[in-house]
């Protein structure tokens, strides 16, 4: 066989041999024939991409995560902060991934961004760190809709961190203190208002019956006695002293 043959024979084995594309099933292959985008993406599996006439971009379709950078932020009520998020995506439809972006990952990020700087510029601090879910998906409603042409789908955005100033941290603390002693305060009221009217319920008890007041002084001697205290006291009713006091009174 002349060796011209097997060399064109050996060229063709090996040329084929590269032509073949194995995908995972996460992959898709999106092929360009002489430039033209083919109807379908490739894979998963095996086929062939015949080079140069064909060029073929890899696209996983498995979901991803990036982190959107700190952003200064200027809340409603004018409180700065610095606020950053992570966004979670993944890939629809892999021929408009390719050919409606450069690089879709880039763009889903800067959108990313100016989204969470202008969504959160427009509540207050208050709601921003009580209603963190709404705004996530507020934000992920939004750059959902901005990715959607590119066979991008953003299946949540999770704000990560939100840091606060000193001062701001300062005054929230004074604020929660103050809010404990405010509860405070209104227990214990509330607990002198409850004794206040089970003391007047006793006293229009004792006023009924003037004996039971007698039984009290003793029960309040039984228990001075068995604390073993050498000090008694006998309590003398007010009518008696104001009694004494109208006698010793000149007239």
């Amino acid at each position: 066989m002349n060796v011209g043959v097997i060399v064109i024979i050996v060229f063709l084995a090996l040329y084929l041999l590269s032509s073949i594309k194995i995908l995972p099933e996460y992959e898709r292959g999106v092929i360009f024939r002489l430039g033209r985008l083919l109807p379908e993406a490739k894979g998963p599996g095996i086929f062939l991409v015949f080079a140069p006439i064909d060029r073929m971009v890899r696209i996983s379709l498995r979901q991803e995560a990036f982190e959107v950078p700190p952003q200064d932020i200027i809340t409603r009520d004018n409180v700065t902060l610095k606020v950053n998020a992570v966004v979670f995506l993944r890939v629809i439809e892999p021929r408009r991934a390719v050919v409606e972006v450069v690089d879709y990952r880039y763009q889903t990020s800067q959108f990313a961004q100016t989204t969470l700087r202008s969504v959160l510029g427009e509540v207050e601090l208050d709601e921003l760190l009580a209603h963190r879910d709404a705004l996530n998906a507020r934000v992920q409603s939004i750059l959902d809709q901005h990715t959607e042409p590119w066979g991008v789908k953003v299946v949540n955005v999770e704000v990560k961190q939100v840091d606060l100033p000193e001062s701001m941290l300062r005054a929230m603390a004074k604020q929660a203190e103050a809010d404990r002693e405010k509860r405070a305060k209104i227990i214990h009221a509330e607990g002198e208002f409850a004794a206040s009217q089970r003391l007047a319920d006793a006293a229009k008890i004792l006023a009924s019956e003037p004996v039971t007041i007698q039984l009290r002084y003793l029960q309040t001697l039984t228990e001075i006695g068995v604390e073993k205290n050498t000090t008694i006291v006998f309590p003398i009713p007010l009518d008696i002293l104001s009694g004494l006091a109208t006698l010793v009174k000149p007239k």
